[in-house]
This record gives C-alpha cells, structure tokens and sequence, in this order.
C-alpha cells in the first residue's frame, strides 16, 4: 500500500484488515490502533467491516443521502495526523477549542471534518491544491473567530 496515495481498494483493506486483526485479538501497529480508535466511535460501520466480500467494491452515493464510511474514517485520519503536527499552523489549538466547546473529541473532529471536506470540494470544483488559508478560515469559524 502506499502510504501517501493509497488507492480506494487499498484503503478499504487496511480498514478492513484492522478490524479483523482487533476482532482475533491481534498485535496492532500504530497506525492500525489510531484507526482502530475512529472504528470504535462509529458503531455504524462496524456491520461494513465485518463483511469484506460484500463491502470492498461497493460504491456509496451522497445525492442519495449515503456516507462512505472508508472516505469518512480516512478523513478522521487525516484531521488526526493534522492536528499531531499543528498543520496547518494552528489546527491543533483550534481542536482544543472545539473540544471544549463540544465537550468531545469526536464532536469536535466532525466539526474540523465538516471544513477538510469543504475545503476539497472547493479544491476540485476549481481544479486547483488545497486551499490551506480557506480550510484555516472555516475552521476559526467554527470556534467563533472570523
């Protein structure tokens, strides 16, 4: 797998192989056991995980109301990895402040989610990177600051 450009197939197995490495009671990496922690705050996607054969190549449709549970557990990840080293600059102090706002650490993460995909969904509707300054701009909205 590559781990700055996984492929949708690859991302779906590492998902999938984490749960079944904890489900047998099996030595975790690092990465697996941070995974291993958004699994858990989405009992939701447990029944997915459990069913590999059914669930590697089924695609998910938003206009139709559903959530890609491996997009959405990716992009727990990656807020995660953000706010471990502060980037963008400022990110891991405004999840503190969320955190207290929301009084939960999940809550607060779907708030900094809520910006990640905002901010993607801007970056491919204009076929340009990432805005970093934009994605910083949503995210001091939602603790208050503008």
């Amino acid at each position: 797998m590559s781990l700055f450009n996984p492929s949708r197939d690859e991302v779906r197995e590492f998902f999938f192989a984490t749960w079944a490495k904890f489900r047998a009671s099996q030595t975790l990496t690092d990465l697996e056991k941070l995974s291993l922690g958004i699994i858990l705050l989405h009992p939701e996607y447990q029944s997915i995980l459990d069913a590999p054969e059914q669930f590697q190549h089924q695609e998910f449709f938003p206009e139709f109301g559903e959530t890609n549970p491996f997009l959405h557990m990716s992009l727990h990840l990656s807020i995660l990895e953000q706010i471990s080293i502060n980037q963008p600059i400022g990110i891991a102090n405004i999840y503190e402040q969320l955190k207290l706002k929301y009084q939960n650490e999940h809550g607060a993460q779907h708030q900094i989610l809520e910006c990640l995909a905002e901010s993607i969904w801007q970056a491919q509707r204009n076929n340009t990177a990432l805005d970093a300054k934009y994605y910083v701009q949503l995210l001091q909205q939602k603790v208050g600051k503008t």
